[in-house]
């Protein structure tokens, strides 16, 4: 006869709960998904026109805890030149939640123009194609156990120049997860 032992159950029930949990709150990627473009200032500085644009975009966090994230900065290049940026500032985001950012890009006059007669004739097409880069660190807190995470993101978006509208996206995120 097997006698019970309630040290080894409470220690089996105890495992089992941990690698559940660790299953449950296993980090996921965030998704990123532009959802519209506007013009909000140009500059003439003849010959040249500096743009700043407002950036709308989805994020949702899918994960079972907040995250916490570092100040980034997206590359946002054509036909593989860069052509400007935009800021991620800090900030967190709930648990299994989405929101909408709101970033402010540039765009550089100056690269604009090395790039003049392929920009002109994506406008004539209207059809202008996009690629952005971005690594975003942060962390994800349950009780005193941080999850510290590196999300690399490259997006590629074909976008209508003449009334700024996204045509079409593809992003692709890979994450890292560092144990501390």
């Amino acid at each position: 006869m097997v006698k019970w032992d309630w040290g080894s159950a409470f220690a089996g029930a105890a495992c089992a709960t941990a690698t559940l949990t660790a299953l449950w709150a296993r980090p996921r990627n965030p998704t990123f998904h532009l959802i519209s473009i506007s013009l909000s200032s140009f500059h003439l500085n003849l010959p040249l026109l500096d743009l700043e644009l407002m950036l709308t975009v989805h994020v949702t966090n899918p994960n079972p805890v907040p995250i916490q994230y570092q100040p980034a900065v997206i590359s946002i290049s054509y036909n593989g030149t860069h052509l400007g940026r935009a800021q991620l500032e800090a900030g967190s985001q709930s648990a299994n939640s989405c929101q909408i950012l709101q970033l402010a890009a540039h765009l550089d006059g100056l690269e604009m123009a090395h790039h003049a007669r392929a920009i002109l004739a994506d406008v004539a097409r209207r059809n202008m194609v996009l690629d952005s880069t971005v690594d975003i660190k942060g962390f994800a807190q349950l009780w005193w156990w941080a999850h510290k995470f590196s999300v690399h993101i490259d997006s590629h978006v074909v976008v209508d120049p003449v009334f700024l509208e996204v045509v079409e996206q593809q992003n692709h995120s890979e994450t890292q997860v560092y144990f501390a």
